[in-house]
């Protein structure tokens, strides 16, 4: 349940739960709190107003209510989240939907053309890994 979700951690909420209603309500009060936003806050920015807005925005973490297209998409752009974030089925493709979305949209088509030559050749991905680990190690501590 959501209401426990509050209290755990986002991938601790996916143990509990795995419906796609539960999914995107801890993914919804996960970009909320990473804006630092109250309930009432998101609501009263969505053009709600902070009482309904408050209340609607605890429906949707509560599970009490399924959000619509036309919410879904109010949300996503005042989190300045895709859409596709708040719906995502597992942490990993939530965080390749958020790190294709921060691409200059003139390269991700290119982008998704790696993405799926990477997931159709294996030894191609353990390359590229052990390149990205090596430039990893190899950079210097940021303090």
């Amino acid at each position: 349940m959501v209401s426990s979700c509050s209290k755990l951690s986002l991938a601790q909420c996916f143990l509990v739960s795995e419906t796609p209603r539960s999914l995107f309500a801890a993914r919804l009060v996960q970009a909320r709190q990473l804006r630092g936003l109250s309930q009432r806050g998101l609501g009263d920015r969505m053009g709600l107003g902070k009482e309904k807005g408050s209340t609607r925005i605890n429906r949707y973490e509560q599970q009490a209510s399924a959000v619509g297209f036309d919410s879904l998409d109010q949300l996503a752009k005042t989190l300045e989240v895709p859409a596709a974030y708040l719906l995502a089925e597992t942490p990993e493709m939530a965080d390749a939907i958020l790190a294709i979305a921060q691409v200059d949209p003139a390269q991700q088509a290119d982008v998704t053309l790696l993405l799926k030559a990477l997931g159709s050749d294996p030894a191609l991905l353990a390359r590229l890994l052990a390149l990205v680990s090596n430039t990893d190690k190899a950079s210097p501590a940021k303090e």
